[in-house]
């Protein structure tokens, strides 16, 4: 059984603050429903809908970001060029700014006053009220979370690796198939769980780019403010198991990366 050393009373007590911070409000929301109600909501058709479709838009969300993100990501890993590190504060901008303000962006350019918009419109796309226009807020926000892990899987494969294999005569692609992606690549799974964590919660920007069709956090929002509290509650606790499932999933690969470091 291993022993802890070094423990201070000012650590038991930083422990004790941020854990009661974090479960008192989660366990009285958590506890606040009764089992009838907690299994009355998932029977509920509209709630399996906003559940399912915010899963299913987070994972596409974090499946676009792999394919769109991976290139980027390694570009940033491998080369060091004159406005990188503004290249890297313009990747956690979505991070940082107010989400509204990303559903509000998102709206200015999806709509027949911008050519944007209006060239989206005439191939058949439209992100006003869509699963499409959800999609979208979801890969704005959870786009960071993806190319700073894969940026940083890409960092921690030696670059000597990639060289021999180059000095053996694979080209470039061969080399990333081969070598560096199957060493990063756990770092790239973790990335796309983070990314599709961060979507599930979206709500700020999703409620102005598509109050319907409505995810689970919508759907939450919406039971609030008409029926009050004890309806929106049930939602809550199978949004927090979800997350608590992926993030579990993340600690596990986490714990496989220690045992991966080359």
């Amino acid at each position: 059984m291993k022993k802890f050393h070094n423990i201070s009373v000012s650590n038991i007590i930083s422990a004790f603050l941020v854990l009661g911070f974090i479960l008192l409000p989660l366990s009285q929301l958590i506890f606040g429903s009764s089992p009838t109600e907690i299994i009355d909501t998932i029977m509920d058709k509209d709630v399996r809908e906003a559940i399912i479709r915010s899963m299913a838009c987070s994972g596409l969300a974090a499946i676009l970001a792999f394919a769109i993100g991976t290139p980027f990501a390694f570009l940033l890993a491998r080369n060091n060029f004159k406005g990188k590190e503004l290249l890297n504060s313009i990747i956690d901008l979505p991070i940082m700014i107010p989400h509204p303000v990303i559903g509000i962006a998102l709206l200015g350019i999806a709509g027949r006053n911008h050519w944007i918009g209006q060239r989206l419109l005439d191939a058949g796309i439209r992100l006003m009220g869509t699963s499409t226009g959800i999609v979208a807020v979801l890969l704005f926000v959870g786009l960071p979370f993806y190319i700073n892990a894969a940026r940083d899987g890409f960092e921690s494969v030696p670059e000597r690796l990639e060289k021999a294999a180059r000095t053996l005569g694979a080209n470039r692609s061969q080399t990333f198939f081969r070598v560096t992606f199957p060493l990063a690549w756990k770092y790239l799974l973790t990335g796309m769980i983070m990314c599709m964590a961060r979507a599930l919660s979206e709500f700020g920007a999703v409620v102005i780019i598509a109050y319907h069709p409505m995810v689970a956090p919508v759907l939450m929002y919406e039971r609030f403010t008409a029926y009050g509290l004890s309806y929106s509650r049930p939602v809550a606790i199978w949004l927090i198991a979800l997350s608590l499932v992926l993030f579990a999933a993340l600690r596990l690969l986490s714990r496989g990366l220690k045992g991966n470091k080359i």
